[in-house]
């Protein structure tokens, strides 16, 4: 790929993980959640706030870990990427985990932005993957969830 290209998409790629444009930001979805809405889960819908928040810090944390640890040890699909309860702990939890998810996040794009690393390149110990896929996926799958927080919020809070 050209470099001019190359550049481009690293751009490209790090405006999506940074929820530009049309996608709502974590910090819009999460930081004013009302405490108390934080662990329910009104009939119908399959999670809570914090089960929400709680899987996509995982799932983000997990794809990163992937994306650049050689060592990587695969989890267990659903039981390492759920929390175990509806309801945060505290609401320093609630706190915590916003804080981890975000500094996960800017984590990635450094990756990402960093030219050292081939976008295209088969990740050594994956089978297949690249970096540009598992940027792809967080973004995906962050802008996946946090449309389900924010219709979650509306119901809630009716």
């Amino acid at each position: 790929m050209p470099n001019q290209s190359a550049g481009s998409l690293r751009s490209h790629l790090a405006e999506l993980l940074r929820m530009k444009g049309a996608h709502l930001t974590l910090h819009a979805a999460a930081a004013d959640f009302p405490a108390h809405l934080r662990g329910v889960k009104p009939p119908g819908a399959p999670h809570s706030a914090w089960q929400l928040l709680e899987h996509m810090r995982l799932a983000q944390e997990d794809i990163l870990d992937f994306s650049r640890n050689p060592a990587y040890k695969e989890k267990k699909f659903p039981d390492d990427y759920w929390p175990a309860t509806e309801a945060p702990p505290s609401e320093d939890a609630w706190d915590a985990s916003v804080k981890q998810f975000q500094s996960d996040l800017k984590e990635m794009q450094a990756l990402i932005a960093d030219t050292k690393h081939d976008l295209l390149a088969a990740i050594p110990h994956g089978t297949g993957q690249t970096l540009l896929r598992e940027a792809l996926v967080v973004a995906d799958h962050n802008s996946y969830h946090l449309g389900q927080l924010m219709f979650l919020r509306k119901m809630l809070e009716g």
